[in-house]
């Protein structure tokens, strides 16, 4: 239900981002891609930092330096050699013509760009966990706000293709929330805390890009997420 819930009001922010897109705001097109750059480099910022910094005996102490670096590089090169970002482009391709949208030139990066802000994160993977294994969907209802603003923003500077980024959303987290009796033993907050610490650092790379276009594909470097899960539950207990 929550899921449901989430889907519903990215699909709403996408569609009153698209009437905000067509009306008197296009001329601030450029500052607001500019002022949405910099919100999602900040956002991006603020989750790393907020897994990583440690205040331990009146003094602060950086973690996980090394768990991003064996996530980055390897998860980096995994998505090379499976060509993530061009699977991605093509399926954003597909629903471009599938909706009409052929002449949206910035449809794709609008899907893509949206959907690694609002699939990645602590909420993404704990409201989807409490919604299948309590029935408590309060976490995702909150979201679910949180991701229609951000959607609303996305449509209303890049396009539609925003929009289309609840598909994807409603894959994964509905996944989690079906499976959430066989994840749950697994997830331990230390855990849960370095997923989000990696979903953050793909944050970041959005951020950059939108600010300063340096078409880093972020795609590519999704299997990093998986490198949290391959340290906490494969070579911590052989430690």
């Amino acid at each position: 239900m929550g899921t449901l819930i989430n889907v519903a009001a990215v699909i709403l922010g996408g569609v009153l981002g698209r009437f905000i897109n067509a009306g008197a705001i296009k001329k601030y097109e450029t500052s607001l891609m500019h002022a949405l750059g910099l919100c999602t480099l900040f956002i991006g910022i603020s989750g790393v930092l907020l897994e990583m910094l440690v205040y331990e005996n009146g003094a602060f102490s950086v973690t996980g330096t090394m768990l991003i670096i064996f996530s980055l590089v390897p998860g980096t090169l995994i998505g090379e050699l499976l060509r993530i970002e061009e699977r991605l482009t093509v399926l954003g391709e597909r629903i471009k013509k599938a909706v009409g949208a052929s002449k949206d030139a910035r449809f794709v990066e609008s899907f893509m760009a949206n959907m690694l802000v609002i699939c990645i994160g602590a909420m993404a993977i704990i409201g989807p966990l409490q919604d299948g294994l309590t029935g408590d969907f309060s976490m995702l209802t909150a979201k679910a706000a949180l991701d229609c603003v951000i959607t609303l923003i996305f449509a209303s500077t890049m396009g539609i293709g925003a929009a289309f980024a609840a598909i994807p959303l409603g894959i994964y987290q509905g996944s989690i929330t079906l499976l959430a009796h066989v994840i749950q033993p697994f997830l331990s907050d230390a855990l849960i805390g370095d997923l989000s610490m990696m979903g953050s650092v793909l944050i970041t790379g959005v951020g950059i890009n939108l600010l300063w276009n340096k078409g880093i594909r972020l795609a590519n470097m999704l299997p990093a997420i998986l490198g949290p899960v391959i340290y906490h539950l494969v070579i911590l207990p052989l430690l």
